[in-house]
This record gives C-alpha cells, sequence and structure tokens, in this order.
C-alpha cells in the first residue's frame, strides 16, 4: 500500500467537516467510499457505518475507527449579532482560537466565520494577553454584515447550529498536519485497508468487520449496534504523545491503560508480540486523560477483549501533526493483525 493512498484518504475525511452530533456528511463518504469498492457497508440506527469485511456469527474481529470530531455549536446570537458558543467535545478554548470556522444551519445554509476574543485587539485593550480562554470571553464572528442579533437570525442562523473548524491539512516533509487527525488519521489507514484487501483478494481467516462511530468524542460512539459474534475489538484511534510516554508521531502506540481501566492483557500482548516480529517502532503505553470505542463497547455490556492502537498524534485536539511513517507502522500492524 503506497502512503500517498492512506493521506488521501486522511485529506478528504479531513476536509469534510463532521463535529459531534452533525456528522451526516462524513457518513455518507464512508457509504459511498465502501460502495464503491465492492463492500456492503450499512448503517446502525444511531448512524455509525458498520462495514463486513468477513462475515460469520462467532470468532469475529471488530476494527474501529470514529469520524466524529471536535468543533462549536451556536449557544445564543448576541445582542451584537455575534455567537456564543457551546464546545462539541473536550478541548481548551485557547487551541481553536482565531481560527476559520463554518456554521452549517439547520436549514442546509451554510455562513463561514471567526473564533477569536469577544475584544481581540491588541492596539485596544491587554485583552488578548491576559484574557482568559472560555465561553465568557469568546465568540465567533460571522463574515456577513450583521450589527445586531436579528439581523444574524435573519440569515437563518439560530441557537443549536453546528460550527466546524477549518482542518488546515497539509504535509511537510513526512509529518502530516490537520485539525481531527483523531481520529480521520485512523479511518484513513482502515479504508486503505480495505481498499487493499479487496483489490488484492487477500485471505483472512475469521469474520471481520469495520465500524466508523460518529459519537466517540462524547464517549457513546460504541456502546451499540455491534455485529453478531464478535470476540475482539480493537479500536483504533490517535496514540497520545508526552513527555513520558515511549511513542512520538514516527510510531505506533499500543494502549496498555487509559483512563478507563487497563487493556485486555491477551489481546494486547498479541499486538505487541506481533509489532516486535514484524520489526514495527511501537511504543506501549498509559494515557492518563483517555477512553476509546472499545472501552465504552465493554462497558456497555458487550462481552469482548479489548485493545487500543494508533499511529502517535501530537498535540491532540488542536492543531495536530502525526508522520507518515507512524501511518505506514499502524497499516503494516493491522494488515498482518487481520491475517492471524
Amino acid at each position: 500500500m503506497e502512503i500517498s493512498t492512506i493521506t488521501k484518504y486522511i485529506e478528504e475525511l479531513t476536509n469534510t467537516p463532521s463535529p459531534t452530533g452533525f456528522t451526516k456528511l462524513a457518513e455518507k463518504y464512508l457509504m459511498d467510499e465502501f460502495k464503491n469498492l465492492g463492500y456492503k457497508p450499512y448503517q446502525t440506527n444511531k448512524g455509525n457505518v458498520v462495514v463486513p469485511i468477513v462475515e460469520g456469527d462467532e470468532n469475529g474481529l471488530l476494527l474501529s475507527a470514529h469520524v466524529d470530531t471536535l468543533g462549536l455549536m451556536v449557544r445564543s446570537v448576541k445582542a451584537n449579532g455575534r455567537i456564543k458558543v457551546t464546545s462539541l467535545g473536550g478541548y481548551p478554548f485557547n487551541y481553536a482560537e482565531g481560527e476559520n470556522v463554518t456554521i452549517h444551519t439547520r436549514s442546509g445554509k451554510t455562513y463561514t466565520g471567526v473564533f477569536r476574543l469577544n475584544e481581540p485587539a491588541v492596539h485596544g485593550s491587554s485583552d488578548p494577553k491576559e484574557a482568559k480562554r472560555d465561553d465568557t470571553t469568546m465568540e465567533v464572528v460571522v463574515d456577513s454584515i450583521t450589527k445586531s442579533a436579528e439581523e444574524t437570525k435573519a440569515l437563518g442562523i439560530t441557537n443549536g447550529d453546528f460550527i466546524s473548524l477549518d482542518p488546515r491539512f497539509r504535509i511537510d516533509n513526512g509529518f502530516v498536519k490537520s485539525r481531527h487527525l483523531d481520529d480521520k488519521a485512523s479511518a484513513g489507514v482502515l479504508l486503505a485497508l480495505a481498499k487493499e484487501i479487496k483489490e488484492k483478494n487477500i485471505e483472512i481467516n475469521r469474520p471481520l468487520y469495520m465500524t466508523f462511530t460518529i459519537y466517540e468524542e462524547v464517549g457513546h460512539g460504541a456502546a451499540s449496534g455491534h455485529p453478531k459474534g464478535i470476540r475482539d475489538m480493537v479500536a483504533v484511534d490517535m496514540g497520545v504523545v508526552y513527555d513520558d510516554l515511549a511513542c512520538d508521531e514516527t510510531m505506533v502506540s499500543i494502549c496498555a491503560k487509559d483512563s478507563s481501566g487497563p487493556y485486555n492483557y491477551d489481546l494486547t500482548n498479541d499486538l505487541v508480540d506481533l509489532a516486535k516480529n514484524l520489526d514495527i517502532d511501537y511504543g506501549l503505553d498509559v494515557y492518563p486523560y483517555y477512553g476509546s470505542d472499545a472501552s465504552a463497547a465493554v462497558a456497555s455490556d458487550n462481552d469482548f477483549r479489548h485493545a487500543l492502537v494508533g499511529s502517535g498524534v501530537a498535540a491532540s485536539h488542536g492543531y495536530e501533526r502525526t508522520h507518515e511513517k507512524g501511518l505506514m507502522g499502524l497499516y503494516k500492524l493491522l494488515f498482518n493483525f487481520v491475517q492471524k
């Protein structure tokens, strides 16, 4: 598999707005792409996209990624026509300060804008240096000439409208940089894996499914709607890069424990042993502030062995960065794992 195939999928996914709760465009992208590859994807009642790669009723393996992202929502329209927001998912507001945004109205219209401090002028006050960044000090200004709540509402913008952040995808010297690599980088890897399995008729000796969830960022993405007969679930999500962790952006991260508790000992060891045998550069790590679709699944009465892997992603929930080497290592690990 060429890295360009993986990064093409990642770029297309990151450029498809899908703040958690408003993922219709990403769902359609996945459904169309898997149908084009020759698969028969379907959606759960919640909206997760499930792709049978090899069907079966027992000893199944489920690989998951999520395509919902962080974002904002219109909390209210202020008297001056600007927008007070609430966050979708957990991230520091300073990570989104100054970002271009798109407002998705419930009537289908879209408007651009900027997320910034209420008083952003350095030449006007000391606020840009001193103000805390939260929903009382920051707002979205719409790229339309509106000076009152009535004028902004006349555009069709209303409370509860979703707001997506500009991903700013680019690749520099092998480093893949974008918002929402959590977890569209992993989704791109799974798409590339499904493509190679289909095109090269790779033999898989157990039932294999992929699921792409749409509420992971708020904790219940994989809580329900799984195919029958699943024994093992591997969440393919971002690997944490931090100063006391082993993984960096060029590596594959295998998680031993996150805030939900330890992952299945034997399944995690299988991934570690395979990484060693394949000479894949990996780190085995503990994520102190993290929960995955696999942990949500096992907390919801699903009797799965569960594990968590991903390419190393720096600056999580901000303008994130990974590397082609880490993405290819993850792809190689999963390609060989599904054939065991």
